[in-house]
């Protein structure tokens, strides 16, 4: 566990320093759809340290994937579950979203979620393949 935690937060720390670069990219999708125009102070600043906090869970949370004894398909399901509250929390904390969006998110982020770990599935099983052709040969 003390490992998990030390990978966790060192994963965490490298990552977090993008949540100012998350913030704008949010600001600015925000003020091209006009949701926003403006910004407070505090708007500003609760939106770079949530962003920073967010992106240090989020990539701490793929050390999961490293863990020997969680089988694959539970530890995608930790790593979902947990970007999942992750997100949603601050996109709420933060007003990006309102509440009755929150089904527009969950379907986008799902769906994301998805193709995302297809896609890393299916370059695994081909490379894992390649090299045990080139075994049997």
């Amino acid at each position: 566990m003390k490992k998990f935690m030390k990978e966790f937060c060192i994963r965490g720390l490298m990552f977090a320093a993008g949540g100012p670069m998350i913030t704008a990219i949010v600001w600015f999708c925000l003020q091209k759809a006009g949701v926003i125009s403006t910004l407070t102070v505090n708007e500003v600043v609760i939106a770079i340290l949530s962003t920073s906090v967010m992106a240090f869970i989020a990539a701490g949370i793929s050390v999961i994937h490293q863990t020997e004894n969680v089988p694959k398909a539970f530890a995608a399901l930790i790593q979902a579950s947990v970007l999942y509250v992750d997100y949603l929390g601050f996109y709420l904390i933060n007003g990006w979203i309102p509440l009755n969006r929150v089904w527009i998110f969950t379907v986008i982020f799902f769906a994301v979620f998805g193709i995302t770990w297809f896609i890393i599935y299916i370059s695994i099983k081909t490379k894992v393949d390649k090299m045990n052709k080139a075994l049997n040969q």
